[in-house]
């Protein structure tokens, strides 16, 4: 009797002992998927190959200066506030900002100047923030009086889909690489997020300016000592443009 309750006993240790045991092995197989997964999710963006970059010839601009181009004295000042995602501010570059430069900034009657309003979408809708990361790429480059050659790289890497890759850390370094940057001086001002604040700051501007969406023009002009305003908005044709700034140096009597 005393033998048969033993055994049972035993076998019940032997029970509870093989169930801790496989409890152990478990807890620790989820363990190892997890740390697995995890250390997946960190390296796999490293990993996967980034979209082919485009090299473009970039156009020179009249007096460039950073994000400006123009006479400073010029009677006609106009900030685009724009996004290097947006097909309508690529529309604007490729087909209207040539004419613009052309008749209004190489002749010395508007000083132009970009700003970035990339991470109003972002602000708004919590969807990524590559247009910002975009953004402090340029002004990194303009650092190395290469802003607009950066400029016009972004606007032909735009693959249409926003937030999906176009401006990744990695491919904004690749396209960097295709404008002929000093890489170290570019990567330590991207990786440091110098112009964080900058992008931060053209937003609050282009908000406190009445900024919709992008792109979005603030024109500025002086008529005896009284400084005016027009907002020109959207990816206007050039006859649009024409029409406002022709009206304004008519009225200031600078043409």
């Amino acid at each position: 009797m005393n033998v048969e309750k033993k055994s049972k006993r035993q076998l019940r240790r032997e029970q509870m002992h093989k169930k801790q045991k496989r409890g152990r092995w478990i807890t620790v197989t989820l363990i190892t998927l997890g740390a697995a997964f995890l250390l997946y999710a960190i390296l796999a963006p490293t990993l996967r190959p980034i979209a082919e970059v485009v090299t473009v010839e970039s156009r020179e601009r009249y007096l460039a200066d950073g994000a400006s181009m123009g006479d400073p004295n010029a009677p006609i000042q106009m900030v685009e506030y724009s996004d290097f995602q947006c097909p309508f501010c690529d529309r604007h570059h490729t087909e209207t900002s040539p004419l613009l430069e052309q008749y209004y900034i190489d002749t010395g009657k508007v000083l132009f100047t970009y700003r970035s309003a990339g991470n109003f979408v972002s602000e708004n809708s919590g969807v990524g923030t590559e247009s910002q990361d975009a953004a402090m790429a340029a002004y990194c480059a303009g650092d190395q009086d290469k802003f607009w050659a950066m400029h016009d790289s972004l606007f032909i890497n735009n693959r249409d889909v926003e937030n999906q890759g176009s401006f990744t850390n990695r491919r904004l370094k690749a396209i960097a690489e295709t404008v002929g940057l000093d890489m170290d001086t570019f990567n330590e001002c991207l990786d440091g997020g110098k112009y964080q604040q900058r992008v931060q700051d053209d937003l609050a501007s282009a908000i406190e300016n009445g900024l919709q969406g992008t792109p979005y023009f603030l024109v500025t002009y002086t008529v005896n000592g009284e400084t005016k305003t027009k907002i020109i908005e959207g990816a206007q044709p050039f006859n649009v443009f024409q029409v406002e700034l022709e009206a304004i140096l008519n009225e200031i009597g600078a043409q």
